[in-house]
């Protein structure tokens, strides 16, 4: 082990000088020591390495380096053989400005829009209202509560899966990730909510991280950012299916409002009832109107043909009372005719009929032999008679009795 230990420490001294880009994590200076010590870590992986400077380094600096500061430092590596740990030893330090940063940010966003990763027809649409609502966040952190407080607030019956993770530091990435596939994985979770709150930009660089954003980009389920406050933009927003403004914006976009979805169907009744209702009144008053026409048509009609009725009636009393004139003017001729050749005509001139006493009308003299009684028919009644006999010389004449 020692002979190992020397091998690596003379392997190390003869490697070159090179610059290294970390996160300052912690930063101790003791009076009077011309040695100052640092934690560098990366950003993006669970790492971190002992940087020994001179105090007079940091005495050059234009800024006091801070706890959270991203810097480079021109360093060799270099081991310790007690204590086998490896550290750096550095002779410059050069904070990384905000504008290299968001020059790096650009960089990336510039690649992901090329390919395709903001294009809004990849974005999913929000569920109305989902199952269950994905929420990844700090522990115990401000974001939970905006975001879980404010949709129950809207919808009380809303379900959380809640991951909590670290928001910032080298494992904010690995764990927010992790997360994020476990919650897409839950076929119950129909949307994830990646909420955050406030920071500087070196706090929030993390959900501008690549290997986050192509894991957001890949998701089946819709994701929603709720990073910061208004005016803080990472790139997750613009990966993101939707983006709210703050974590309490979230709380409101994922589920709907009970109250204002109950003024809608209030509303949409009213409005429902308000077409029925004018429906009916037009169809009533086309009703009123079809039987106004109709009872004037029909009143029409029946006036008209009750004029025909009259005149028709008048044309029939008139033909009758006519035929009836004719009709009397033929039985009065048809009286007198059948009265002239009516017997009981001939009797009221003065002739009489005979007949035997079994009734039969007499017609020659000879066969009412002298004592047979007969029946003289008159116009004013019947006689009764006895024959004498034929007359002699009297012949067949007849007349008048």
């Amino acid at each position: 082990m020692r002979l190992l230990t020397a091998k690596l420490t003379d392997y190390l001294a003869k490697a070159p000088a090179l610059w290294v880009e970390g996160q300052v994590v912690q930063v101790v200076r003791r009076p009077g020591q011309p040695t100052c010590y640092l934690t560098l870590r990366d950003t993006d992986v669970d790492m971190s390495f002992q940087v020994t400077v001179n105090a007079r380094v940091l005495e050059g600096l234009a800024a006091p380096l801070v706890d959270g500061a991203h810097v480079v430092v021109h360093a060799r590596p270099q081991l310790w053989p007690r204590r086998g740990s490896l550290s750096l030893a550095a002779d410059d330090i050069r904070p990384v400005g905000v504008g290299e940063l968001l020059a790096r940010l650009e960089h990336l966003r510039r690649m992901l829009a090329a390919e395709g990763l903001f294009d809004v027809e990849r974005k999913r649409r929000l569920p109305f209202l989902p199952r269950a609502v994905g929420l990844i966040c700090g522990r115990a952190s401000a974001a939970e509560r905006d975001v879980v407080e404010n949709a129950r607030r809207r919808w009380p019956g809303v379900r959380f899966a809640v991951r909590a993770v670290a928001v910032q530091g080298p494992r904010a990435v690995a764990e927010i990730v992790t997360a994020l596939a476990e919650l897409d994985a839950d076929p119950g979770v129909d949307v994830v909510v990646i909420a955050r709150g406030g920071g500087s930009l070196e706090d929030l660089l993390p959900f501008s991280n690549e290997t986050l954003l192509r894991a957001v980009a890949a998701c089946r389920t819709p994701v929603v950012s709720a990073i910061g406050h208004e005016a803080d933009s990472p790139l997750l927003d613009l990966v993101a299916d939707a983006r709210a403004s703050t974590p309490t914006d979230a709380g409101k976009r994922i589920v709907p409002d009970v109250a204002a979805e109950l003024d809608a169907v209030r509303t949409a009744r009213q409005r429902v009832g308000s077409a029925v209702r004018g429906r009916l009144d037009r169809e009533a008053a086309q009703v009123l109107q079809l039987r106004e026409r109709a009872g004037r048509c029909a009143r029409a009609v029946v006036a008209g043909a009750a004029e025909d009725l009259a005149r028709l009636r008048h044309r029939g009393r008139v033909a009758t009372a006519a035929r009836l004139d004719r009709a009397g003017d033929d039985v009065t001729h048809l009286r007198e005719r059948v009265r002239a050749l009516s017997p009981a005509a001939t009797l009221a001139r003065g002739y009489a009929v005979v007949q035997d006493p079994a009734g039969a009308v007499l017609r020659d003299p000879n066969a009412a032999p002298a004592g047979t009684r007969l029946r003289l028919r008159l116009a004013g009644g019947d006689l009764a008679a006895e024959s004498l006999g034929p007359e002699s010389g009297a012949g067949s004449a007849q007349g008048p009795a």
